[in-house]
């Protein structure tokens, strides 16, 4: 069964371009290795969340490979280099794990 793997992170609005930099370097990181999942992002428009919210998600088949594309981005040395450079700009930050669900 198909579950999605959601990081939602909301940072300092007035920070906005140095979150996003850092962003766009775990955006090559995900792309130069090919052991990381591969993730979508989104900023938020229009909804609960607001604007300065960053969604990453990624489909994986089953659970326990959900959980194991997290735990390959969190032992991962250059991921965490980037993440403690982030924590600065972070105000909130969930996971959330889903199961895909059909009629």
């Amino acid at each position: 069964m198909t579950h999605l793997l959601r990081f939602v992170q909301r940072f300092e609005p007035g920070h906005r371009e140095e979150f996003l930099d850092l962003e766009r370097r775990f955006v090559e990181l995900e792309r130069d290795d090919p052991g990381l999942p591969k993730g979508k992002r989104y900023l938020s428009s229009l909804g609960r969340e607001p604007q300065n919210t960053l969604i990453w998600e990624c489909e994986f088949a089953s659970l326990s490979a959900a959980l194991g594309g997290a735990a390959a981005l969190d032992a991962h040395p250059r991921h965490d280099e980037l993440f403690a450079l982030q924590v600065p700009y972070i105000i909130e930050s969930y996971a959330e794990v889903y199961e895909a669900f059909g009629f």
